[in-house]
């Protein structure tokens, strides 16, 4: 593995069925790449197709239930973006490698960037196997800096909560922003 520092971050966030990296499914995926001044470089937005019936299973029947009650405009959104825009999962996983090809060195491993990202990696090692090769086995977790400015100086940063994916990523990029705003160099 290279020790080369990647010059990018591939930001990524899923909206899965669950968060059971087993027995869940990605539905949606989008991928920013940035600077290291966040400055966009490249976005893709993908949808995977899972059957109606497993959605139902484990987003409304299932252990994700109380979750996705709350967000019912979340949940019909996906439910219709699947129906409508749904590609196999192989199909997804390519355009996010065809995303990091265009925009990454192929000898340098890819940073990962996100809120909570060790979950959305947990999903990614099992469904994306070639995406995960590419990526760096280190991370950049935004949740990281929030546990540390909530609980040593106070502050908070409240981002939407819509969870849709784009929308989720902008937010956790605009969260490490005001964290690192109140960083004295």
């Amino acid at each position: 593995m290279s020790n080369k520092t990647s010059k990018k971050i591939l930001w990524i966030d899923l909206e899965m069925t669950g968060l059971d990296p087993v027995e869940d499914r990605i539905l949606e995926v989008a991928a920013i790449v940035t600077d290291w001044d966040f400055n966009e470089l490249g976005v893709y937005e993908g949808a995977v197709k899972v059957p109606d019936a497993f959605m139902k299973k484990r987003m409304i029947e299932g252990p994700s239930k109380d979750f996705w009650l709350k967000f019912p405009d979340s949940y019909n959104g996906l439910v219709k973006q699947n129906e409508e825009k749904g590609q196999p999962s192989e199909e997804v996983e390519n355009a996010l490698l065809a995303l990091i090809d265009e925009h990454f060195e192929k000898d340098i491993p890819v940073l990962l960037g996100g809120n909570s990202i060790h979950m959305d990696r947990r999903f990614i090692i099992d469904e994306w196997k070639a995406l995960d090769a590419r990526l760096n086995y280190r991370m950049l977790d935004v949740s990281a800096f929030k546990v540390v400015f909530e609980g040593k100086f106070k502050k908070k940063f409240s981002k939407p909560e819509n969870h849709r994916a784009l929308d989720d990523i902008r937010g956790s990029i605009m969260e490490l922003k005001y964290y690192l705003g109140k960083v004295k160099a």
